[in-house]
């Protein structure tokens, strides 16, 4: 088995992984330096595929103030997030955009080069900046992606994962097991600061906007290393992803700046219908506007309902939505012509690992960034474009906080890592899975028991589906494959998910049981714990 050590390790190459890689090498000396650990290619994560922006109050927009973020945040959070996290995050944004303009990033600009803010739903005021029209995510991490290659601090290794978190006997992180596919074997990487930056968990559904990689990978590992976990329940749904059919899987993003530019949603008979859910209409909180479509199609017995984007100047259309309309366009809609065919899909997790602004977790020596972590920002449900802002907010501050820390490779590694190690170092034999069929298993059985709107009797039949599917697969330390390790991951968030969902009995934004009726006191977190042995070995 190969072992190395680095100063600091990021699992994760989206925008919170990236930004962070940066902000560390430009700040701290780094004597043994920094690794990068991304699953496929570098950059390739949820982050890319955001569309409509990243949330900006800055100095350059008069119109807007930290102040007018902070409510619209709270408003969306329906009771949870954290007022001070949001105030503090908000208050980051200038600093932060303008450091990532100096990056390369490039932002879309009016004629008179300033700075272009768009409105999306639930936000008070314009405060949306976007890239390239309806690829702001690809902007940001194409920028950076460059920024990091060209940083000789830093280290990159593409098509790896890692598999699991060495925890010493004082319960303080020492580093990290990584699989290597091209290779097939495991590697032990030495660190005292690990940082989980891996993105959501949409691919424990039927149907998502994630990629192929958001299994949930960071929040998996956290937790069977004894990390707490919160808010699992709160998965966002997004209310218009692209559904030509009811067999499209992963489904296209059709991005909220689209209603927040003046597109209408209608039903299959042409009529617009969310004055009926809200008088914001379609600028209304995601949650609502997700639980509005679901409702039409219930009552319509159909797997859609439409986005009229057409009411929208042509040129303007063209100009800031052309990656929607190309997509689009291939499938064979034309959307200055034909209403678009959308449908809820899995989008977001607000829950994950629990962490403050500078990615400190509950344990020693591992922090979470980005999606995968949960700071309070979110409450129970995100308000579009903030998760950008998230990500690059909180990838800063923990370079800050690094700054101050003592990052000398762990030097004293106990018995009981030393352990945990041998594991990898075995062969293991026994029965071949078909992962596809599996996967297909699971996502069917979260979509229909712990989607949009959920209850008692769904959530504990699929609790007990899930427990089915793990007494089939019995590899639940080391795999044989990628593919393996995230099903394995898999298993154990939907099963957060389910645990956190029945804990919770109300409904509060993105968690809708039809058996609680929707509460307006401030609630809980939900917390859950894994009672772990003291050396950490279940072998």
């Amino acid at each position: 088995m190969k072992y190395s050590e680095y100063s600091a390790v990021i699992i994760g190459s989206g925008a919170a992984g990236l930004y962070a890689a940066l902000k560390i090498s430009q700040q701290i000396n780094l004597p043994e330096g920094l690794l990068i650990v991304s699953k496929s290619n570098l950059g390739e994560s949820n982050s890319r595929y955001a569309q409509g922006g990243i949330v900006a109050v800055m100095h350059q927009n008069p119109n807007d103030k930290v102040s007018l973020h902070v409510k619209d945040t709270l408003n969306a959070g329906a009771g949870l997030s954290d007022e001070k996290v949001v105030e503090y995050i908000s208050q980051a944004s200038d600093e932060v955009l303008n450091d990532l303009i100096k990056l390369g990033v490039n932002f879309d600009k009016d004629k008179n080069s300033n700075l272009m803010f768009t409105l999306e739903a639930a936000h008070s005021v314009r405060r949306i900046l976007h890239s390239g029209g309806d690829a702001t995510g690809k902007g940001i991490t194409d920028a950076l992606s460059k920024a990091v290659l060209s940083d000789n601090n830093i280290t990159v290794l593409e098509n790896a994962m890692a598999v699991e978190i060495l925890i010493s006997a004082e319960k303080e992180c020492k580093g990290v097991i990584i699989y290597n596919e091209l290779t097939q074997e495991h590697e032990v990487v030495y660190t005292s600061a690990l940082i989980l930056a891996t993105g959501g968990v949409g691919q424990v559904y039927k149907y998502t906007t994630n990629p192929e990689g958001a299994t949930g990978d960071g929040i998996a590992l956290a937790y069977e290393a004894g990390a707490k976990i919160r808010d699992m329940e709160f998965i966002q749904f997004h209310p218009t992803a692209l559904a030509l059919s009811p067999n499209s899987k992963n489904r296209f993003l059709i991005s909220e700046a689209v209603r927040g530019e003046g597109a209408k949603l209608v039903n299959t008979d042409g009529e617009e219908f969310m004055s009926r859910y809200s008088d914001k209409r379609e600028l209304a909180p995601r949650d609502v506007v997700t639980r509005a479509i679901y409702n039409e199609m219930k009552k319509e017995h159909s797997s859609n309902v439409f986005l009229n984007a057409t009411v929208i100047n042509h040129n303007k259309l063209m100009s800031r939505f052309p990656t929607i309309s190309n997509k689009c366009l291939a499938n064979g809609v034309d959307i200055s012509k034909d209403p678009i065919p959308v449908a809820p899909a899995a989008h977001y997790t607000m829950g994950g690992i629990m962490a403050d602004v500078s990615g400190k977790t509950s344990i020693k020596g591992l922090y979470a960034i980005g999606e995968v972590a949960s700071t309070g920002l979110h409450g129970a449900n995100r308000l579009a474009s903030n998760s950008l802002l998230e990500c690059v907010v909180c990838a800063y501050e923990l370079a800050d906080y690094l700054s101050f820390a003592n990052l000398e490779v762990p030097q004293k590694i106990d018995a009981g890592i030393k352990k945990m190690i041998d594991v990898y170092s075995h062969s293991i034999s026994g029965k071949s899975y078909d992962i596809d069929s599996l996967k297909h298993q699971l996502k069917d059985v979260m979509w229909n028991n712990v989607g949009i709107i959920r209850n008692e009797e769904s959530l504990l039949k699929a609790k007990d589906l899930i427990s089915e599917l793990k007494n089939e697969f019995k590899r639940m330390r080391k795999c044989l494959s990628i593919k393996e390790y995230e099903y394995r991951n898999m298993l154990t968030v939907a099963s957060l998910i389910i645990d956190s969902a029945i804990q919770r009995k109300e409904s509060r934004g993105a968690h809708a049981r039809s058996d609680f009726k929707t509460t307006s006191e401030i609630s809980v977190h939900s917390v859950l714990e894994k009672e772990v042995e003291k050396d950490l070995i279940k072998c």
